[in-house]
């Protein structure tokens, strides 16, 4: 990169040379892409925030010793013009209504210029190739939802890595048991809401999509029990209703707990957490692995709580901080929580405590 400005122009030297930059990223993505079975999670975000910087360093560079392009005049559409299609379409629809005209039988109505072309989604960088799978048309005032569904109870030795769309509408976990799920970095590429119902003995890992500044909306949880939950960054509120001896681990804005009891909750959160009919809720600080590099600890209020069940002066016994003894190490939340090869559900859930050993 550094030598395309010294390329020279002739021959199309520069446009080969940079097409050598754009094979070298995308042979980097792919190397990143096959290893992700077996690599850490935080390895993996580390490696995508690497291959994006040289991404973006390439377009600076291009941007800088591409010649400017010649001055010329653009024609801009009038929004209330039509085209000559649409003209003869309403020419015709304006026949109809005057009195005594009859159409000629077997005459075709003329398409109208503003239907849309359907969009197609294409591959994301990092993804599973999907190159011979058929394409599905998707309309263009419809964004499809990404949903990790099953109505039946999978053995627990199965592992689900869900393919997701470029652009999705929303993201749910539902009804599963004995899983662990770790959304792709696809499974999230604008700001959308994000749902996890239904849950029994297993881990969900939702923190991925959301490393490169693309937080979800907002959370529900529902019906969750003996389950890790790494819900990663929550741009508004994150509703917790009837989860039961389970982790939680969240960066939100809002966070509201109802109808809960023995859940840890690692949290980092702009605004007072608040409980009510829960009971032995702790709370501790987010972990290090998902912590945000802005995070200002004087501004987070992860051990403010509030209970709304309680309006003694005297503390509520509803909730607590986790003490240092009983947190989970750093270290379990680098390297075993993210799985990989060796570590099976169990010894994840046996790792941070939520099954005993």
């Amino acid at each position: 990169m550094d030598r395309l400005a010294d390329t020279s122009l002739v021959g199309g030297e520069r446009v080969d040379a940079t097409d050598h930059c754009l094979a070298g990223i995308a042979r980097l993505s792919n190397e990143v892409k096959d290893a992700a079975s077996y690599i850490p999670t935080y390895d993996q975000r580390i490696y995508a925030e690497a291959i994006k910087a040289l991404q973006d360093k390439l377009s600076e560079t291009r941007a800088m010793v591409e010649p400017r392009p010649k001055f010329s005049f653009k024609t801009k559409k009038n929004p209330s013009a039509v085209s000559l299609a649409d003209a003869a379409q309403l020419a015709v629809e304006g026949r109809r209504h005057i009195p005594g005209y009859n159409s000629s039988p077997g005459t075709s109505s003329v398409g109208s210029s503003a239907a849309q072309t359907p969009n197609y989604p294409s591959t994301p960088l990092n993804e599973p190739d999907r190159q011979l799978q058929p394409r599905a048309e998707v309309a263009p005032t419809s964004i499809p939802a990404l949903t990790v569904d099953n109505a039946e109870k999978l053995k627990p030795e199965e592992q689900v890595t869900p393919f997701a769309a470029p652009a999705v509408s929303s993201v749910t976990v539902n009804n599963h048991y004995g899983l662990h799920i770790m959304l792709p970095a696809s499974g999230s590429t604008a700001t959308v809401p994000a749902s996890i119902t239904s849950l029994r003995h297993c881990v969900v890992d939702m923190s991925i999509p959301t490393v490169n500044g693309k937080p979800y909306a907002s959370l529900a949880v529902k019906g969750v029990k003996e389950s890790l939950l790494v819900c990663g960054q929550i741009d508004g509120p994150a509703h917790i209703t009837g989860v039961e001896n389970s982790i939680i681990v969240v960066t939100c804005r809002q966070f509201r707990m109802h109808n809960c009891a023995n859940v840890d909750v690692y949290l980092s959160s702009s605004s007072n957490p608040i409980i009510e009919d829960c009971t032995n809720i702790r709370f501790g600080r987010i972990p290090r692995v998902y912590a945000l590099d802005q995070d200002c600890p004087d501004l987070d209020c992860w051990n403010q709580v509030e209970d709304f069940k309680w309006i003694k002066p005297e503390p509520s016994p509803n909730w607590s901080l986790i003490s240092q003894d009983d947190a989970v190490a750093e270290e379990v939340w680098a390297e075993i929580v993210p799985g990989g090869p060796g570590w099976s559900l169990d010894d994840i859930l046996r790792a941070i405590k939520i099954v005993k050993a």
